[in-house]
């Protein structure tokens, strides 16, 4: 180990005698020139580009957002990478030879966080694990510069450990937690890009995107999962008694909730109930705002929002009031005297609702004489409206009202139950 460090500490030593040779070299000022002008062509570039794209009112794909992040560094590579191979028979070209594994991590850097951004959208842990990135990458790239990242792994290789009947060392277990980092990383990559793909296309239906979406994003992941644990070295056909146990413990402990996922998946393909459509579950009315895999949101017109599992809504009666047609039929009834004016108080109710603008003129209104009741002659007034997700009660309410205004007007009576009480004497 001694051996390990004293080389590392004379190759540190060593590049920074190098280093203080090249800046005390006459040259040195023409490779900071000569590094300072790429960069600033390449910002310039970098920043027409992006402008040019802004200009365009395009779709936000992920590929094209994932290029606009990577656009300067990967200009600035290509730059100085063509300013170190021109200079090199003139001068010595060592800072433009440290510039450029620089640019390649920051590269690196940004196209990892962008892929987390865009799978892990609501995790709360990414800003932590974005400076954690971050943070290793440019690491290993000092360890590299340095020239100490071969001793490193030395030194790693030397701790071993046994697990099983295989052994290990900390080097294996590094390399195997990066290769399946990545591997998933370039998976989540895929994923959203055929996701970008996916919920971009119009004819096809909501549900199928969010279904295909989740499907796609597990599958890759699983595979991702698999091809990195063949790169290391597992046989992956050794997991068929761990997935069989797993799959005894969702048939048995996890139940409910293998349930629930089983129909959230029956519910999104089958498309009976998709979101934006007002429902009733038991005495409960509401529009549905969110299907996930598990439940469903429902939202009441009191703005509570309800959580439904989705075994609920397949295994129980779930009224679909807009379906296949938004259309429906709101109903009010009122009682007119005995004495009234039955025709002319149908021709009030049909007038009244002819006078609110959303009440449909096709089907056109219908007023009816429903029953005889013991103090009125019971009328009922039906029409027929387009957006009830725009609310019935208040529609109702000025239908009524209406009626009210009405029916005073023509001297029209509207009764309520009398009871009429004889004394007789003894």
């Amino acid at each position: 180990m001694n051996g390990v460090l004293d080389g590392g500490q004379w190759q540190i030593l060593a590049q920074l005698k190098q280093l203080r040779r090249d800046v005390e070299a006459p040259d040195f000022i023409w490779q900071l020139l000569a590094l300072l002008l790429c960069l600033g062509l390449a910002y310039f570039l970098a920043y027409r580009y992006l402008r040019w794209r802004r200009s365009q009112n395009s779709a936000p794909l992920r590929l094209r957002q994932m290029g606009e992040r990577l656009v300067f560094p990967l200009l600035a590579s290509i730059l100085v990478g063509v300013a170190a191979v021109v200079l090199k028979p003139f001068m010595a070209v060592s800072l433009l030879g440290v510039a450029l594994p620089l640019l390649a991590a920051l590269a690196l850097v940004r196209m990892v966080v962008f892929i987390l951004r865009h799978s892990f959208s609501d995790a709360h842990w990414l800003a932590q694990g974005e400076r954690l990135i971050s943070a290793l990458v440019w690491l290993w790239l000092a360890l590299y510069i340095t020239d100490l990242a071969p001793h490193l792994i030395d030194l790693f290789e030397q701790v071993e450990f046994r697990l099983g009947r295989r052994e290990f060392n900390v080097w294996m277990v590094v390399h195997a937690l990066t290769t399946v980092f990545f591997t998933v990383m370039g998976a989540l990559w895929l994923s959203s890009l055929i996701e970008n793909r996916l919920m971009g296309a119009a004819n096809l239906d909501g549900n199928l995107r969010l279904v295909a979406v989740r499907v796609v994003k597990a599958v890759m992941t699983v595979l991702a999962l698999l091809v990195a644990l063949s790169l290391f070295g597992i046989d992956i056909t050794a997991l068929s008694v761990f997935t069989g146990a797993l799959g005894v413990g969702l048939g048995l402990g996890l139940q409910k909730i293998a349930a629930n996922y089983v129909a959230g998946f029956i519910l999104l393909l089958e498309r009976a109930v998709r979101i934006g459509n007002i429902v009733q579950i038991g005495t409960e009315t509401g529009t549905v705002s969110e299907i996930t895999t598990r439940y469903t949101v429902i939202r009441g017109g009191n703005g509570i929002e309800s959580i439904v599992p989705n075994e609920t809504m397949i295994a129980s009666t779930v009224q679909n009031q807009t379906l296949s047609d938004p259309r429906q039929r709101l109903v009010t009834r009122v009682g007119v005297g005995y004495a009234s004016d039955v025709e002319q108080a149908l021709q009030i109710l049909l007038a009244c609702a002819q006078k609110q603008p959303r009440v449909l003129s096709t089907p056109a209104p219908a007023a009816f004489l429903v029953a005889f009741g013991d103090s009125s002659i019971d009328l009922e007034l039906g029409f027929w409206i387009a957006d009830p997700e725009n609310g019935k009660a208040n529609l109702l309410s000025a239908v009524n009202l209406e009626i009210w205004r009405s029916f005073k007007a023509q001297g029209i009576e509207i009764p309520f139950p009398q009871r009429e009480v004889r004394v007789l004497s003894g």
